[in-house]
């Protein structure tokens, strides 16, 4: 098909669909979408009367990217719009959790001081239930009610939307946290109300291209990004690999084979479960295999809760591999070492409060990671 041969080079897309036959433009709808660029291209190349003509042949969604803001390495956070007019918010994007909260002007608690607050009585689409909730995370925990409003996330917008105001904040972690509230990204049964979480909105509004997002890190302030409803190419090399879900958990949970040092399975031994998680900053495990972890690298434990590591040394440093559903995922030294002006180089490795495996940032960096709903699957690919 010559015309598909010369798409990319010569000419657009909507002249390409304008020239050949109906077979045909259903062959290149096929192809475009296997390769996730359709919509992109319609989206780029198709104007007036094309696009009344052509917008047909993508899915009545589309993908919507939100870039996130990196902070030493530990918190990335993006930002949503709630209320009418609407309210700037920023939040983490997690996936260990199923809520949606903001803090409440009503809060007077010193985490909600030193964060923006939701003004229910500036929206004209405020709704309240009078329902409260307490959500306990490992670093603090939240109390508040149950509200509705539209919410807005890019260029994704739930009318309806239900989400927690936070109307008492405990922990330290949420005072010196730079966001202000969290959007979980995890499955509806973990959420505490059992309110519909926003990614179960879109989906059942119809607003993705496909029930899935993916998230990109990276080490640099910028550059990071969520994507709702698809992927990037432009973030990953290599080949996809798809691992089964265990959604029953409400976590995105999948099953690990093994892992290990110079060879030598050092933990895990016999499979283990853990979540991708993007709300943890480190990657954490059960203390006494952790520990064995960080004496095979050469990790110092300190007073502090965390385990230096020589920033010399890092040439000489193991990689620490994950094998997951038959496939190694080496992470090496850069990857599982953090770097303070203050502190040096420290452990990304970190113990877990019950014990399990939580395959957070540290992990997410080295991979870029594709949350699929629709097939209860993680998709992990070698981020670039």
């Amino acid at each position: 098909m010559k015309c598909l041969t010369v798409l990319f080079t010569i000419i657009t897309l909507s002249e390409c669909l304008f020239k050949i036959s109906l077979e045909r433009r259903k062959s290149l709808r096929k192809i475009l979408r296997e390769e996730n660029l359709l919509q992109d291209f319609l989206l780029k190349n198709c104007y007036g009367f094309f696009c009344a003509q052509y917008l047909p042949f993508a899915k009545n969604g589309h993908v919507s990217k939100e870039p996130l803001l990196d902070f030493l390495d530990l918190e990335y956070y993006g930002t949503i719009y709630i209320g009418t007019p609407p309210q700037k918010f920023s939040v983490v994007f997690d996936t260990g959790s199923s809520d949606l909260w903001v803090p409440s002007v009503k809060c007077s608690s010193e985490a909600c001081l030193k964060h923006r607050r939701f003004d229910s009585s500036k929206s004209s689409t405020f709704r309240r239930t009078g329902k409260h909730f307490h959500i306990v995370y490992g670093t603090g925990s939240m109390k508040g009610i149950l509200v509705f409003d539209t919410v807005k996330v890019s260029s994704l917008s739930i009318s309806h939307q239900g989400f927690g105001l936070s109307t008492t904040e405990s922990g330290k972690a949420f005072v010196n946290m730079t966001f202000d509230g969290i959007l979980g990204l995890a499955y509806p049964s973990l959420s505490e109300e059992k309110a519909t979480p926003f990614f179960d909105s879109l989906m059942k509004e119809g607003l993705l291209e496909k029930h899935q997002f993916s998230v990109y890190l990276s080490r640099k302030k910028r550059g990071s990004e969520f994507i709702f409803g698809g992927i990037d190419q432009s973030h990953y090399t290599g080949r996809i690999n798809w691992i089964p879900v265990n959604y029953q958990s409400g976590f995105w949970q999948i099953a690990l084979d093994s892992i290990l040092v110079d060879g030598t399975e050092i933990a895990c031994k016999g499979g283990c479960h853990g979540i991708i998680d993007t709300g943890t900053s480190l990657l954490l495990g059960p203390k006494y295999e952790m520990i064995k972890i960080e004496k095979a690298i050469g990790a110092t434990p300190t007073h502090f809760g965390i385990s230096e590591i020589n920033c010399s040394e890092l040439s000489n440093m193991p990689d620490v591999v994950f094998v997951i559903n038959g496939i190694h995922y080496p992470l090496p030294p850069s990857a599982y070492t953090l770097k303070d002006k203050q502190v040096g180089c420290f452990s990304g490795f970190g113990y877990s409060f019950d014990g399990s495996w939580n395959l957070g940032d540290v992990f997410i960096r080295e991979y870029y990671s594709i949350f699929d709903r629709e097939n209860n699957q993680v998709g992990l690919a070698k981020a670039v």
